[in-house]
């Protein structure tokens, strides 16, 4: 009972992180700058891993897509990558996850069960790991090219979009260990075991033991029936 209720937290929280890994990648706040007026905001520009954009003071905000592939700067291309593998992994992984539980009528056996959700388990880690790197290596980027002084372009800050990747990379990790250690405690929880009692026939009921030299006689009926007993 125990290792079924750590399977569903299991489960609950690793969907939950590969929600939110996939919801980062339409997310155009990956890193954001602002340029402030005497008095209002006069221009936001902010980026994610598909284009860049820019809002002007009205509200109007204008973006470029990316214009080429094999252009794009290493650590994009390295990100989009990794980014794209956490939601495949986090994908298969689910499904995993729903043919081991034991709450679940697929899967096969008991044995069979507990081989696939620890496999679930260590997909969910893989993905929080590809989501995690690609996150942290954009923020890499950022954070470098912020305190460089030499650095004069246009400086960014990390977005919303990262911190919500590392929530999901993080939720899909503990998911991903929760799944295996409810494995563990499945082994280690004991097993009933069951003895089998011969039946006893007729003629082991009508035995007796008798005292003396343990040898044991059986008793003949008390009476003796002629032909004409029926008669």
């Amino acid at each position: 009972m125990a290792s079924t209720a750590l399977e569903i937290i299991a489960f609950t929280v690793s969907i939950s992180g590969w929600v939110l890994v996939s919801s980062t990648l339409p997310t155009d706040y990956w890193k954001v700058s602002t340029i402030d007026g005497t008095v209002i905001t006069t221009a936001t520009y902010f980026a994610n891993l598909w284009k860049m954009c820019v809002t002007d003071s009205t509200g109007v905000a204008n973006c470029k897509d990316f214009p080429s592939m094999l252009a794009l700067d290493g650590y994009i291309q390295a990100c989009r990558g990794l980014m794209i593998a956490a939601v495949s992994l986090g994908f298969f992984g689910s499904i995993f996850a729903l043919f081991g539980m034991k709450c679940t009528k697929v899967g096969g056996s008991d044995k069979a069960k507990a081989k696939t959700a620890c496999l679930a388990g260590i997909v969910f880690i893989l993905s929080g790991l590809c989501s995690m790197t690609g996150c942290s290596l954009y923020a890499n980027k950022i954070t470098t090219e912020f305190f460089d002084p030499l650095f004069m372009e246009q400086k960014y800050e990390l977005g919303a979009a990262l911190f919500i990747g590392w929530a999901g990379a993080s939720l899909c990790i503990i998911g991903g260990v929760i799944f295996c250690f409810s494995i563990s405690d499945n082994n280690k929880t004991p097993r009933m075991a069951y003895t089998y009692n011969s039946p006893t026939s007729v003629m082991s009921s009508r035995t007796k033991y008798h005292g003396g030299e343990g040898d044991f006689k059986t008793t003949s009926p008390s009476k003796q029936f002629d032909k004409n007993a029926y008669v």
